[in-house]
């Protein structure tokens, strides 16, 4: 036997050996269970078109608020609203008006479970919320059977004398319920419920805060107070991380071909 010949049958010999061996082994041919899959993070800007709709059907009311959030992983969020607004309550007795603004920071976690392609959102959050205001008093009725003593301006038992209220501040905490919708890309429809329990109130006994802008309405006999927002906003991708998502399996011989390969079912 010549030598190429010799050298021709070695190399073969390794060939089947290496096949054989590797063929000895079980070949898997189901489906990997996990791919990869890239989700954009970045920030997210809004305005409430609740309080633009309210200030124009509202003629005693103006507001504006702007909302934003900051994907920091898989389900977190930092999420803030900065606001500013100026309302006049009528009563049977009196009116007011109260000016300011305000500032609410803290988290979001979103609780669902999105789809491939979908990013959108259920949270549950919590805030806390600054507010700086002043109140004035527009115009107050004093009642009295006899009119004789007051002079000819108090003759209807209204005054009329504006008097303000400044340097007033609030601190509250907030529990927050809520959602965002992917209406297009990037750009998003969100609602909120909101409970808030005041923590601080500074004000003075010539006149209680009745109303505080990002509050809403304070009761009697109670720290806590309602809001809620409507919003619109777009999500301004920064970059992308990779997700790993697990593969859901199309139908039951998917399914029973992976479990084949790796020996049958899980015994109980």
């Amino acid at each position: 036997m010549t030598p190429m010949l010799k050298y021709t049958f070695s190399i073969a010999f390794l060939c089947i050996a290496f096949f054989a061996n590797a063929q000895s082994g079980p070949i898997d041919v189901s489906p990997k269970d996990t791919i990869q899959k890239t989700e954009a993070y970045g920030v997210r800007v809004g305005i409430d078109l609740s309080k633009i709709l309210t200030t124009s059907l509202d003629d005693n009311y103006t507001g504006l608020e702007i909302v934003g959030d900051y994907r920091i992983s898989q389900n977190l969020y930092l999420a803030a609203e900065l606001g500013n607004e100026k309302k006049t309550t009528e009563e049977d007795t009196y009116n007011f008006t109260t000016s300011g603004s305000y500032i609410k920071a803290g988290v979001d976690y979103n609780t669902y479970e999105n789809w491939f392609g979908m990013t959108n959102i259920i949270n549950l959050g919590g805030r806390i919320g600054v507010s700086s205001f002043s109140q004035t008093l527009n115009e107050y009725s004093i009642y009295s059977s006899n009119r004789y003593f007051y002079p000819d301006d108090y003759a209807s038992g209204s005054i009329t004398t504006a008097q303000e209220f400044d340097g007033r501040s609030a601190v509250w905490l907030e529990v927050v319920m809520g959602a965002k919708v992917e209406l297009f890309a990037n750009i998003y429809l969100g609602a909120s419920v909101r409970i808030g329990a005041l923590v601080s109130n500074k004000e003075d006994d010539d006149f209680p805060n009745l109303w505080i802008p990002g509050f809403n309405k304070v009761t009697d006999n109670t720290i806590f107070g309602a809001s809620y927002n409507y919003t619109v906003s777009y999500l301004i991708p920064l970059y992308k991380k990779k997700k790993k998502v697990r593969e859901k399996y199309v139908d039951e011989g998917d399914k029973e071909r992976k479990e084949n390969s790796e020996g049958g079912p899980p015994q109980n």
